[in-house]
Protein backbone atom coordinates (compact mmCIF):
# COMPACT_ATOMS: atom_id res chain seq x y z
CA UNK A 1 0.00 0.00 0.00
CA UNK A 2 1.12 3.49 -0.74
CA UNK A 3 -1.17 5.79 1.22
CA UNK A 4 -3.39 6.34 4.27
CA UNK A 5 -7.01 7.55 4.61
CA UNK A 6 -7.47 11.15 5.79
CA UNK A 7 -10.52 10.30 7.96
CA UNK A 8 -10.49 8.21 11.13
CA UNK A 9 -11.85 4.66 11.45
CA UNK A 10 -14.16 3.77 14.36
CA UNK A 11 -13.04 0.37 15.67
CA UNK A 12 -15.15 -1.83 17.87
CA UNK A 13 -12.11 -3.45 19.58
CA UNK A 14 -9.72 -0.95 21.16
CA UNK A 15 -7.74 -3.49 23.21
CA UNK A 16 -5.38 -6.16 21.90
CA UNK A 17 -7.46 -8.34 19.55
CA UNK A 18 -7.87 -12.09 20.13
CA UNK A 19 -6.05 -14.58 18.00
CA UNK A 20 -9.28 -15.87 16.40
CA UNK A 21 -11.36 -13.67 14.02
CA UNK A 22 -14.77 -12.35 15.08
CA UNK A 23 -17.77 -11.19 13.03
CA UNK A 24 -18.64 -7.56 13.95
CA UNK A 25 -19.15 -4.80 11.38
CA UNK A 26 -17.56 -1.36 11.11
CA UNK A 27 -18.38 1.91 9.33
CA UNK A 28 -15.64 3.99 7.78
CA UNK A 29 -15.39 7.11 5.66
CA UNK A 30 -14.07 6.94 2.15
CA UNK A 31 -10.50 8.32 1.90
CA UNK A 32 -9.93 11.32 -0.35
CA UNK A 33 -6.26 11.09 -1.19
CA UNK A 34 -3.28 8.87 -0.28
CA UNK A 35 -0.94 10.07 2.54
CA UNK A 36 1.57 8.34 4.81
CA UNK A 37 1.78 4.52 5.00
CA UNK A 38 -0.42 2.74 7.60
CA UNK A 39 1.02 1.48 10.85
CA UNK A 40 0.36 -2.17 10.01
CA UNK A 41 2.12 -3.84 7.09
CA UNK A 42 -0.05 -3.86 3.97
CA UNK A 43 -0.10 -6.14 0.97
CA UNK A 44 2.16 -4.80 -1.76
CA UNK A 45 4.19 -6.16 -4.60
CA UNK A 46 7.23 -3.94 -3.82
CA UNK A 47 8.44 -5.95 -0.82
CA UNK A 48 9.20 -9.67 -0.65
CA UNK A 49 6.41 -11.66 0.97
CA UNK A 50 7.11 -13.08 4.50
CA UNK A 51 7.23 -16.85 4.89
CA UNK A 52 3.87 -18.30 4.01
CA UNK A 53 3.50 -20.13 7.33
CA UNK A 54 3.81 -16.83 9.31
CA UNK A 55 1.25 -14.71 7.45
CA UNK A 56 -2.43 -15.49 6.97
CA UNK A 57 -3.90 -16.50 3.64
CA UNK A 58 -6.34 -14.32 1.70
CA UNK A 59 -9.83 -13.70 3.19
CA UNK A 60 -12.63 -15.67 1.57
CA UNK A 61 -15.92 -14.76 -0.10
CA UNK A 62 -15.44 -10.99 -0.39
CA UNK A 63 -18.97 -9.80 -1.30
CA UNK A 64 -20.89 -6.53 -1.71
CA UNK A 65 -23.79 -6.53 0.75
CA UNK A 66 -25.39 -3.16 -0.06
CA UNK A 67 -24.86 -0.13 -2.29
CA UNK A 68 -26.65 3.19 -1.76
CA UNK A 69 -26.20 6.69 -3.17
CA UNK A 70 -23.59 7.53 -0.48
CA UNK A 71 -22.13 4.26 0.83
CA UNK A 72 -21.14 0.69 0.08
CA UNK A 73 -21.06 -2.27 2.49
CA UNK A 74 -18.82 -5.32 1.93
CA UNK A 75 -18.30 -8.49 3.95
CA UNK A 76 -15.94 -11.45 3.86
CA UNK A 77 -15.10 -14.68 5.63
CA UNK A 78 -11.88 -15.32 7.65
CA UNK A 79 -8.93 -16.87 5.79
CA UNK A 80 -8.34 -20.59 5.87
CA UNK A 81 -4.88 -20.09 7.38
CA UNK A 82 -4.42 -17.51 10.18
CA UNK A 83 -0.58 -17.73 10.41
CA UNK A 84 1.59 -18.95 13.23
CA UNK A 85 1.77 -15.54 14.94
CA UNK A 86 -1.99 -14.97 15.13
CA UNK A 87 -4.36 -12.58 13.36
CA UNK A 88 -4.32 -8.84 14.13
CA UNK A 89 -7.20 -7.85 11.90
CA UNK A 90 -8.06 -6.82 8.36
CA UNK A 91 -7.17 -3.85 6.16
CA UNK A 92 -9.73 -2.74 3.55
CA UNK A 93 -8.46 -0.77 0.54
CA UNK A 94 -10.16 0.96 -2.35
CA UNK A 95 -9.04 2.22 -5.75
CA UNK A 96 -11.12 4.58 -7.84
CA UNK A 97 -11.50 3.87 -11.52
CA UNK A 98 -8.66 5.49 -13.47
CA UNK A 99 -6.32 5.62 -10.42
CA UNK A 100 -3.33 3.35 -10.00
CA UNK A 101 -2.90 3.43 -6.22
CA UNK A 102 -4.78 1.46 -3.60
CA UNK A 103 -5.81 3.62 -0.61
CA UNK A 104 -6.51 2.07 2.82
CA UNK A 105 -9.85 3.00 4.34
CA UNK A 106 -8.94 1.96 7.90
CA UNK A 107 -5.66 3.21 9.39
CA UNK A 108 -5.08 0.14 11.57
CA UNK A 109 -6.10 -3.49 11.16
CA UNK A 110 -9.63 -4.04 12.50
CA UNK A 111 -11.09 -7.32 13.76
CA UNK A 112 -14.25 -7.08 11.67
CA UNK A 113 -15.58 -9.09 8.75
CA UNK A 114 -17.94 -6.39 7.46
CA UNK A 115 -17.35 -2.71 6.78
CA UNK A 116 -19.43 0.18 5.42
CA UNK A 117 -17.64 2.93 3.53
CA UNK A 118 -19.64 6.17 3.71
CA UNK A 119 -19.49 9.72 2.32
CA UNK A 120 -19.03 8.54 -1.24
CA UNK A 121 -20.06 10.69 -4.19
CA UNK A 122 -22.62 9.91 -6.85
CA UNK A 123 -20.91 8.51 -9.91
CA UNK A 124 -17.93 7.04 -8.04
CA UNK A 125 -16.61 3.76 -9.47
CA UNK A 126 -14.53 1.77 -7.02
CA UNK A 127 -12.44 -1.37 -6.79
CA UNK A 128 -12.17 -2.94 -3.31
CA UNK A 129 -9.85 -5.46 -1.73
CA UNK A 130 -9.17 -6.72 1.78
CA UNK A 131 -6.12 -8.41 3.34
CA UNK A 132 -5.63 -10.24 6.65
CA UNK A 133 -2.76 -8.93 8.81
CA UNK A 134 -0.67 -10.74 11.45
CA UNK A 135 2.45 -9.72 13.42
CA UNK A 136 4.52 -11.04 10.56
CA UNK A 137 2.78 -8.80 8.02
CA UNK A 138 -0.12 -8.75 5.60
CA UNK A 139 -1.17 -11.74 3.62
CA UNK A 140 -2.32 -11.70 0.00
CA UNK A 141 -5.49 -9.61 -0.57
CA UNK A 142 -8.89 -10.83 -1.71
CA UNK A 143 -10.01 -8.58 -4.56
CA UNK A 144 -13.67 -7.88 -5.36
CA UNK A 145 -14.34 -9.29 -8.78
CA UNK A 146 -16.69 -6.49 -9.90
CA UNK A 147 -16.58 -2.71 -10.09
CA UNK A 148 -18.81 -0.90 -7.53
CA UNK A 149 -20.77 1.98 -9.08
CA UNK A 150 -22.30 4.54 -6.68
CA UNK A 151 -25.65 5.44 -8.20
CA UNK A 152 -28.68 7.31 -7.02
CA UNK A 153 -30.85 4.94 -4.93
CA UNK A 154 -34.23 4.27 -6.48
CA UNK A 155 -37.19 3.37 -4.25
CA UNK A 156 -40.13 2.01 -6.20
CA UNK A 157 -43.17 4.31 -6.04
CA UNK A 158 -46.09 3.29 -3.84
CA UNK A 159 -49.46 4.78 -2.93
CA UNK A 160 -51.29 4.17 0.34
CA UNK A 161 -55.01 4.91 0.12
CA UNK A 162 -56.52 5.79 3.56
CA UNK A 163 -59.53 3.81 4.72
CA UNK A 164 -62.04 6.65 4.24
CA UNK A 165 -61.03 6.91 0.56
CA UNK A 166 -61.34 3.19 -0.20
CA UNK A 167 -65.11 3.59 -0.24
CA UNK A 168 -67.01 6.16 -2.26
CA UNK A 169 -66.02 9.65 -1.10
CA UNK A 170 -69.33 11.56 -0.76
CA UNK A 171 -69.55 15.35 -0.65
CA UNK A 172 -72.44 17.78 -1.01
CA UNK A 173 -72.68 20.42 -3.71
CA UNK A 174 -70.67 23.48 -2.63
CA UNK A 175 -68.40 21.59 -0.23
CA UNK A 176 -64.65 21.18 -0.67
CA UNK A 177 -63.09 18.04 -2.13
CA UNK A 178 -59.64 17.24 -0.75
CA UNK A 179 -57.92 14.03 -1.88
CA UNK A 180 -54.42 13.49 -0.50
CA UNK A 181 -53.36 9.82 -0.51
CA UNK A 182 -49.76 9.47 0.79
CA UNK A 183 -47.20 8.23 -1.70
CA UNK A 184 -43.59 7.03 -1.45
CA UNK A 185 -40.69 6.88 -3.84
CA UNK A 186 -37.08 8.01 -4.12
CA UNK A 187 -36.16 10.19 -5.78
CA UNK A 188 -39.40 12.19 -5.82
CA UNK A 189 -41.74 10.48 -8.31
CA UNK A 190 -43.79 12.24 -10.95
CA UNK A 191 -47.50 12.41 -10.00
CA UNK A 192 -50.47 12.86 -12.34
CA UNK A 193 -54.26 12.76 -11.92
CA UNK A 194 -57.08 11.88 -14.31
CA UNK A 195 -60.88 12.19 -14.02
CA UNK A 196 -62.82 9.34 -15.61
CA UNK A 197 -59.77 8.62 -17.75
CA UNK A 198 -59.42 12.22 -19.01
CA UNK A 199 -57.21 15.15 -18.06
CA UNK A 200 -58.37 17.38 -15.19
CA UNK A 201 -60.16 20.68 -15.70
CA UNK A 202 -57.46 23.10 -14.56
CA UNK A 203 -59.98 25.89 -13.94
CA UNK A 204 -61.88 23.86 -11.35
CA UNK A 205 -59.33 21.41 -9.98
CA UNK A 206 -55.92 22.23 -8.50
CA UNK A 207 -53.15 19.71 -7.82
CA UNK A 208 -50.11 20.14 -5.59
CA UNK A 209 -47.50 17.39 -5.38
CA UNK A 210 -45.05 17.10 -2.49
CA UNK A 211 -42.38 14.61 -1.50
CA UNK A 212 -44.85 12.37 0.35
CA UNK A 213 -48.25 13.03 -1.26
CA UNK A 214 -50.14 14.55 -4.14
CA UNK A 215 -53.15 16.69 -3.18
CA UNK A 216 -56.17 17.16 -5.45
CA UNK A 217 -58.36 20.07 -4.31
CA UNK A 218 -61.75 21.37 -5.48
CA UNK A 219 -62.90 24.52 -3.69
CA UNK A 220 -66.64 24.22 -4.46
CA UNK A 221 -67.79 20.83 -5.70
CA UNK A 222 -70.42 20.41 -8.41
CA UNK A 223 -72.28 17.28 -9.44
CA UNK A 224 -70.17 17.12 -12.60
CA UNK A 225 -67.13 16.54 -10.37
CA UNK A 226 -68.46 13.06 -9.52
CA UNK A 227 -66.59 10.10 -10.98
CA UNK A 228 -63.36 8.15 -10.65
CA UNK A 229 -60.13 10.02 -9.96
CA UNK A 230 -56.96 8.03 -10.63
CA UNK A 231 -53.54 8.98 -9.28
CA UNK A 232 -50.43 7.69 -11.06
CA UNK A 233 -46.93 8.10 -9.61
CA UNK A 234 -44.07 7.13 -11.90
CA UNK A 235 -40.32 6.91 -11.43
CA UNK A 236 -37.71 5.60 -13.86
CA UNK A 237 -40.07 3.28 -15.68
CA UNK A 238 -41.85 2.16 -12.49
CA UNK A 239 -45.33 3.33 -11.59
CA UNK A 240 -48.12 2.84 -9.05
CA UNK A 241 -51.80 3.68 -9.42
CA UNK A 242 -54.71 4.28 -7.06
CA UNK A 243 -58.35 5.03 -7.88
CA UNK A 244 -60.77 7.04 -5.71
CA UNK A 245 -64.50 7.27 -6.42
CA UNK A 246 -66.09 10.65 -5.68
CA UNK A 247 -69.85 11.31 -5.52
CA UNK A 248 -71.16 14.89 -5.24
CA UNK A 249 -74.81 14.99 -4.19
CA UNK A 250 -77.54 17.47 -3.28
CA UNK A 251 -81.13 17.38 -2.04
CA UNK A 252 -83.60 15.66 -4.39
CA UNK A 253 -86.46 17.30 -6.19
CA UNK A 254 -90.05 16.86 -4.97
CA UNK A 255 -92.25 13.98 -6.20
CA UNK A 256 -93.81 14.68 -9.59
CA UNK A 257 -97.42 14.69 -8.38
CA UNK A 258 -99.68 13.21 -5.71
CA UNK A 259 -103.31 12.22 -5.91
CA UNK A 260 -105.97 10.93 -3.57
CA UNK A 261 -106.99 7.43 -4.67
CA UNK A 262 -109.77 6.60 -2.19
CA UNK A 263 -111.32 7.54 1.14
CA UNK A 264 -113.16 5.01 3.30
CA UNK A 265 -113.95 5.02 6.98
CA UNK A 266 -111.08 6.86 8.71
CA UNK A 267 -108.55 6.02 5.97
CA UNK A 268 -107.20 7.70 2.86
CA UNK A 269 -105.17 6.06 0.09
CA UNK A 270 -102.47 8.12 -1.69
CA UNK A 271 -100.26 7.64 -4.75
CA UNK A 272 -97.44 9.82 -6.11
CA UNK A 273 -94.84 9.93 -8.90
CA UNK A 274 -91.08 9.64 -8.11
CA UNK A 275 -89.03 12.84 -8.56
CA UNK A 276 -87.25 13.46 -11.84
CA UNK A 277 -84.08 14.57 -9.99
CA UNK A 278 -82.84 12.32 -7.18
CA UNK A 279 -79.95 14.67 -6.29
CA UNK A 280 -77.34 12.30 -7.81
CA UNK A 281 -77.94 9.86 -4.93
CA UNK A 282 -80.18 6.93 -4.10
CA UNK A 283 -83.51 7.87 -2.54
CA UNK A 284 -83.92 6.77 1.07
CA UNK A 285 -87.71 7.05 0.82
CA UNK A 286 -90.55 9.55 1.18
CA UNK A 287 -92.00 11.52 4.10
CA UNK A 288 -95.81 11.80 4.14
CA UNK A 289 -97.58 14.56 6.09
CA UNK A 290 -101.21 15.47 6.75
CA UNK A 291 -102.92 18.77 7.65
CA UNK A 292 -106.43 19.39 8.96
CA UNK A 293 -108.19 22.07 6.91
CA UNK A 294 -109.30 23.90 10.07
CA UNK A 295 -105.82 24.27 11.67
CA UNK A 296 -103.56 24.12 8.61
CA UNK A 297 -100.77 22.52 10.70
CA UNK A 298 -98.73 19.74 9.08
CA UNK A 299 -97.96 16.51 10.96
CA UNK A 300 -95.73 13.67 9.77
CA UNK A 301 -97.53 10.34 9.49
CA UNK A 302 -94.87 8.27 7.61
CA UNK A 303 -91.07 8.56 7.29
CA UNK A 304 -88.80 6.94 4.69
CA UNK A 305 -91.68 5.18 3.01
CA UNK A 306 -90.11 3.19 0.17
CA UNK A 307 -93.16 2.54 -2.08
CA UNK A 308 -94.92 5.34 -3.99
CA UNK A 309 -98.27 4.47 -2.41
CA UNK A 310 -99.51 4.48 1.18
CA UNK A 311 -102.63 4.46 3.32
CA UNK A 312 -103.07 7.09 6.05
CA UNK A 313 -105.23 5.80 8.91
CA UNK A 314 -106.72 7.11 12.17
CA UNK A 315 -108.21 10.20 10.56
CA UNK A 316 -110.87 12.05 12.58
CA UNK A 317 -114.49 11.77 11.50
CA UNK A 318 -115.89 15.10 10.35
CA UNK A 319 -112.52 16.60 9.36
CA UNK A 320 -111.12 17.29 5.88
CA UNK A 321 -107.43 16.68 5.20
CA UNK A 322 -104.71 17.71 2.76
CA UNK A 323 -101.62 15.55 2.21
CA UNK A 324 -98.11 16.27 0.94
CA UNK A 325 -95.02 14.13 0.21
CA UNK A 326 -91.27 14.98 0.39
CA UNK A 327 -88.42 13.03 -1.24
CA UNK A 328 -85.36 12.16 0.87
CA UNK A 329 -81.73 11.17 0.19
CA UNK A 330 -78.46 11.43 2.14
CA UNK A 331 -78.66 15.25 2.01
CA UNK A 332 -82.11 15.33 3.59
CA UNK A 333 -85.66 16.15 2.49
CA UNK A 334 -86.47 17.93 -0.75
CA UNK A 335 -86.92 21.69 -0.36
CA UNK A 336 -90.52 21.48 -1.60
CA UNK A 337 -93.27 18.85 -1.60
CA UNK A 338 -96.04 17.53 -3.82
CA UNK A 339 -99.47 18.48 -2.34
CA UNK A 340 -102.88 16.90 -3.04
CA UNK A 341 -105.28 19.12 -4.95
CA UNK A 342 -108.49 17.72 -3.42
CA UNK A 343 -109.42 17.28 0.24
CA UNK A 344 -110.14 13.97 1.91
CA UNK A 345 -113.47 14.34 3.74
CA UNK A 346 -113.93 11.86 6.58
CA UNK A 347 -117.73 11.43 6.85
CA UNK A 348 -119.76 9.58 9.44
CA UNK A 349 -121.43 6.60 7.83
CA UNK A 350 -124.67 5.00 8.98
CA UNK A 351 -124.26 1.62 10.64
CA UNK A 352 -126.73 -1.11 9.65
CA UNK A 353 -126.52 -4.38 11.48
CA UNK A 354 -126.89 -7.41 9.26
CA UNK A 355 -126.94 -10.49 11.48
CA UNK A 356 -125.79 -13.68 9.89
CA UNK A 357 -127.09 -17.11 10.64
CA UNK A 358 -125.02 -18.99 13.21
CA UNK A 359 -124.06 -22.56 12.44
CA UNK A 360 -123.21 -24.57 15.51
CA UNK A 361 -120.23 -26.84 15.07
CA UNK A 362 -119.43 -29.99 17.01
CA UNK A 363 -115.90 -29.85 18.42
CA UNK A 364 -116.11 -33.15 20.30
CA UNK A 365 -112.94 -35.20 20.04
CA UNK A 366 -111.49 -38.31 21.67
CA UNK A 367 -108.21 -37.81 23.58
CA UNK A 368 -105.14 -37.45 21.37
CA UNK A 369 -101.63 -36.86 22.75
CA UNK A 370 -99.93 -34.16 20.65
CA UNK A 371 -96.68 -34.36 22.63
CA UNK A 372 -95.65 -37.75 24.11
CA UNK A 373 -93.62 -38.42 27.23
CA UNK A 374 -89.84 -38.66 26.84
CA UNK A 375 -87.47 -41.04 28.64
CA UNK A 376 -85.47 -39.27 31.33
CA UNK A 377 -82.55 -39.85 33.67
CA UNK A 378 -82.49 -38.05 37.03
CA UNK A 379 -80.30 -37.89 40.11
CA UNK A 380 -81.53 -39.02 43.50
CA UNK A 381 -82.56 -36.18 45.77
CA UNK A 382 -83.34 -33.70 42.97
CA UNK A 383 -87.02 -33.21 42.06
CA UNK A 384 -87.87 -33.97 38.43
CA UNK A 385 -90.89 -33.51 36.12
CA UNK A 386 -92.49 -35.56 33.34
CA UNK A 387 -94.62 -33.62 30.82
CA UNK A 388 -96.85 -34.34 27.82
CA UNK A 389 -99.73 -32.58 26.03
CA UNK A 390 -103.17 -33.89 25.07
CA UNK A 391 -106.10 -32.58 23.00
CA UNK A 392 -109.67 -33.69 23.71
CA UNK A 393 -113.22 -32.37 23.97
CA UNK A 394 -114.86 -32.61 26.42
CA UNK A 395 -111.98 -32.12 28.84
CA UNK A 396 -110.49 -35.52 29.68
CA UNK A 397 -109.69 -37.08 33.05
CA UNK A 398 -105.91 -37.50 33.53
CA UNK A 399 -104.55 -40.57 35.38
CA UNK A 400 -100.83 -41.05 36.17
CA UNK A 401 -99.45 -44.54 36.85
CA UNK A 402 -96.11 -46.06 37.74
CA UNK A 403 -95.62 -49.63 36.54
CA UNK A 404 -99.42 -49.68 35.95
CA UNK A 405 -100.11 -48.64 39.59
CA UNK A 406 -102.29 -45.53 40.05
CA UNK A 407 -100.37 -42.72 41.78
CA UNK A 408 -103.43 -40.78 42.91
CA UNK A 409 -103.28 -39.83 46.61
CA UNK A 410 -99.50 -40.51 46.89
CA UNK A 411 -97.98 -37.39 48.57
CA UNK A 412 -94.66 -38.00 46.84
CA UNK A 413 -96.22 -37.08 43.50
CA UNK A 414 -97.87 -33.86 42.36
CA UNK A 415 -99.98 -33.71 39.21
CA UNK A 416 -100.89 -30.62 37.14
CA UNK A 417 -103.08 -30.22 34.03
CA UNK A 418 -103.41 -26.82 32.38
CA UNK A 419 -104.35 -25.87 28.80
CA UNK A 420 -103.84 -29.48 27.72
CA UNK A 421 -100.34 -29.76 29.26
CA UNK A 422 -100.10 -32.62 31.78
CA UNK A 423 -97.22 -32.60 34.29
CA UNK A 424 -96.14 -35.11 36.96
CA UNK A 425 -93.69 -33.78 39.56
CA UNK A 426 -91.69 -36.38 41.54
CA UNK A 427 -90.36 -34.87 44.73
CA UNK A 428 -86.80 -35.84 45.68
CA UNK A 429 -86.82 -39.22 43.95
CA UNK A 430 -84.70 -42.18 44.96
CA UNK A 431 -83.48 -45.12 42.87
CA UNK A 432 -86.66 -46.92 44.02
CA UNK A 433 -88.69 -44.43 41.94
CA UNK A 434 -87.20 -45.70 38.67
CA UNK A 435 -89.67 -47.41 36.37
CA UNK A 436 -92.21 -46.96 33.57
CA UNK A 437 -94.59 -44.02 34.01
CA UNK A 438 -97.88 -43.79 32.11
CA UNK A 439 -100.18 -40.82 31.50
CA UNK A 440 -103.75 -41.81 30.52
CA UNK A 441 -106.45 -39.40 29.26
CA UNK A 442 -110.15 -40.51 29.30
CA UNK A 443 -113.36 -38.79 28.17
CA UNK A 444 -116.76 -39.93 26.88
CA UNK A 445 -115.43 -40.49 23.36
CA UNK A 446 -112.46 -42.68 24.24
CA UNK A 447 -109.06 -42.82 25.93
CA UNK A 448 -105.37 -42.61 25.05
CA UNK A 449 -102.11 -43.13 26.94
CA UNK A 450 -98.36 -42.51 26.58
CA UNK A 451 -95.40 -44.11 28.43
CA UNK A 452 -91.81 -43.22 29.29
CA UNK A 453 -89.01 -44.73 31.34
CA UNK A 454 -87.46 -42.85 34.27
CA UNK A 455 -84.08 -43.89 35.65
CA UNK A 456 -82.99 -42.39 38.99
CA UNK A 457 -79.28 -42.67 39.66
CA UNK A 458 -77.81 -42.59 43.13
CA UNK A 459 -75.91 -39.37 43.91
CA UNK A 460 -72.11 -39.53 44.21
CA UNK A 461 -70.71 -39.85 47.71
CA UNK A 462 -68.17 -37.32 48.93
Amino acid sequence: MTGKATSEVTEEHASEPPEEPTQPSEEVTAPEAPVAAPQAPAPTGAEPAPPSEDVPSAPQLLTVQDVSDRAVTVSWEPPERLGRLGLRGYVLELRREGASEWVPVNARPAMVTQQTVRNLALGDKLFLRVAAVSLAGAGPPAVLDQLVHIREAVEAPRIRVPGHLRQTYIRQVGEQVNLSPPSQGSPKPQASWTHNGHALDGQRVSVRSGDRDSILFIRSAQRSDSGRYELTVSLKGLEAKAAIDVLVIEKPGPPGSIRLLDVWGCNAALEWVPPQDTGNAELLGYTVQKADRRTGQWFTVLERCRPTTCTVSDLVVGNAYSFRVFSENLCGLSTSAAVTKELAHIRKAGIIAKPRGFVKRDFSEAPLFTQPLADRTSTAGYSTQLSCSVRASPKPKIIWMKNQVDLQGNPKYRTLSEQGVCTLEIRKPSPFDSGVYTCKAINALGEASVDCRLEVKASATH
